[in-house]
């Protein structure tokens, strides 16, 4: 009700609807709505409680009238309705206590005014004058700097290699090293843990927006997401596994809009079936971080993912980070076998830290958080401080993210060549 009032949807919406307890104020509400060219069926019983469920199932009109004199506790009511009515709408609300308090704490959570039965058809009249022409004023647009805005999208090359991991801390060091306020949308809806890395309940935001995408907006961002830090808020989910997921992306798509206009940077934990299922996902998103591990699993989807990218999301930086890195000994591929596997350069090594994980996880807090001086953590400060280095420029520069210039690009032999040869050293091991 107190969101900001977006014009390009008024057309689409019935001009005014009213929701009271009593006949006596049906018959004085219908006769004023009449004079006013407005539908008398519009002004209909049941009062706040027929609102709410009426409204929770179809769009809001530009102006509502609401009857709480069946209500026993008029202010958490109407902040109940307020989480079914779209930004912009006009709420003028009607009850039956004289408490300047009760007028103060209404008008403070967003109703346009607050009158007293029995209603008086002048006093009435005067109030949908106001709500009118506060609608039809011109809309005041704040003057505000376009900034560019980083959209990260982190991609595991195979289950387990620690991509989510990777994602709540790039959020948590991008919100608090380097200043942004940063979205981490995690949409693994069933299995995510972007939530349970920083210590938080997931919440129903995220199963609400794919129940009902025409509801996003941004007054739903705000209320959605869980807020970890000043600067950082989660949105993630714990769907249940007997619930499959239907939608056809639009839901994700709207969701990456919103946190595009409300926050400096959205980092996307995308599970690597998002791009089979729903490649437009990538339209938007600037850089795409490939996280790996030097396995022969790893380096072949890897490859295709690389070769993915590059067809779907042409405009996207690519990085390749290979994390869970042990000692050269303990390597499935050596570095050097893989980078030839995937006809480029590994922009990022993170070392593997059985303890440091562990402790993170007792904690309830991101890696960088807990490793601060940490060998994991440096890289991934690197790769914080270039993609905050990156949303104050006016646009990308060509190249991965890197700690310092270079594009990163290996000579290689052919994917099929190098490939081939991985297979064949295993072979004669």
């Amino acid at each position: 009700m107190n969101a900001p009032w977006k014009p390009a949807g008024v057309g689409s919406r019935e001009p005014f609807a009213a929701y009271v307890c009593d006949d006596t104020t049906v018959e004085t509400m219908r006769a004023i709505v009449g004079d006013l060219g407005w539908s008398v069926d519009k002004v209909a019983k049941g009062g706040l409680r027929n609102a709410i469920q009426s409204l929770s199932v179809s769009a809001s009109p530009q102006i509502l009238f609401v009857d709480l004199a069946e209500s026993g506790d008029p202010l958490n009511d109407i902040n109940a309705l307020a989480e079914v009515c779209e930004p912009g709408t006009v709420v003028i609300a009607a009850g039956q206590v004289n408490d300047v308090r009760l007028y103060r704490d209404l008008v403070a959570s967003g109703i346009q005014d607050y009158l007293l039965k029995p209603l008086h058809p002048d006093m009435v009249r005067e109030a949908l004058g106001h709500a009118q022409t506060m609608l039809n004023a011109p809309k005041m647009v704040e003057s505000v700097v376009d900034r560019p805005h980083s959209s990260v999208a982190i991609i595991g090359a195979r289950g387990g290699v620690g991509a989510s991991t990777i994602s709540a801390a790039l959020a948590w060091l991008l919100a608090e090293k380097e200043k942004l306020s940063t979205a981490l949308l995690d949409l693994d809806i069933h299995f995510g843990t972007g939530a349970l890395a920083l210590d938080l309940e997931p919440g129903r935001g995220l199963t609400d927006a794919i129940e009902n995408p025409s509801r996003i907006d941004g007054l739903f961002i705000e209320r959605a997401m869980v807020r970890a830090t000043d600067k950082l808020a989660v949105l993630s989910a714990e769907a249940p596994i007997n619930a499959p997921l239907i939608t056809d992306g639009t839901a994700f798509f709207q969701l990456q809009e919103e946190m595009r206009s409300a926050f400096e940077c959205t980092i996307v934990d995308m599970p690597r079936g998002m791009l089979v299922q729903y490649p437009h996902l990538m339209n938007e998103v600037q850089s795409a971080i490939v996280v790996t591990e030097l396995t022969l699993a790893a380096a072949r989807d890897t490859i295709r993912l690389l070769s993915w990218l590059k067809a779907n999301a042409p405009g996207a930086q690519v990085t390749v980070v290979a994390n869970r890195t042990h000692q050269a000994s303990q390597l499935e591929i050596s570095r050097k076998d893989f980078e030839g596997s995937i006809e480029r350069k590994i922009d990022h090594v993170v070392p593997f830290d059985q303890k440091l994980l562990s402790q993170a996880a007792k904690l309830g807090k991101t890696i960088a958080e807990v490793g601060k001086n940490s060998k994991t953590v440096a890289p991934l400060l690197a790769v914080a401080n270039a993609i905050g280095s990156q949303s104050s420029d006016a646009g990308f520069d060509e190249g991965p993210i890197k700690a310092k210039g270079g594009k990163g690009s290996g000579k290689g032999k052919s994917l099929f060549a190098g490939f081939s040869s991985l297979l064949s050293k295993r072979a004669a091991k």
